[in-house]
């Protein structure tokens, strides 16, 4: 039933797009089509890509001078949204080892749920691009606004 999937992880996209914007709550991801693929959906906070030429260490540091180690609410700082493949399992539990050693609190509750609504279709973020007509509907239910304006 793959309306039903597409409803969960739109809600799941609705949400983070609403903290990235209102509170500018940084996703962080693999590379420059992820974060294509989440500006198609409106995304428009900030979307830091792992994949700028650094090493690990020197972006765990950026990420954790630039974010902090909480959110004004005391929740986690950033969101990991690496791909749900192989490699980006690696990623997202590496980088969440770093930040969390100094201290920073990390989401993972929007990766958990694409992964498990989204696994038939596709294993990676920049596939949301090409799913966006059946996602911005429930998308737009969590944040109703139209971004083309």
């Amino acid at each position: 039933m793959p309306q039903r999937r597409f409803a969960v992880a739109g809600l799941a996209l609705g949400e983070a797009r609403k903290k990235n914007r209102e509170h500018n709550w940084p996703i962080i991801l693999e590379g420059k089509r992820d974060r294509e693929a989440l500006e198609a959906l409106g995304f428009v906070g900030p979307l830091e890509v792992l994949n700028r030429g650094w090493d690990l260490d020197r972006f765990t540091t950026h990420l954790y001078e630039k974010y902090g180690t909480r959110n004004a609410e005391g929740g986690s700082s950033i969101c990991l949204l690496m791909d749900w493949d192989r490699t980006g399992g690696r990623l997202q539990k590496t980088l969440t080892q770093r930040l969390e050693s100094l201290d920073a609190k990390v989401c993972h509750e929007l990766r958990n749920q694409l992964l498990k609504a989204l696994k038939p279709e596709t294993r990676v973020v920049e596939s949301l691009k090409s799913l966006s007509i059946q996602l911005l509907p429930f998308i737009e239910q969590e944040d109703p606004c139209d971004f083309n304006a």
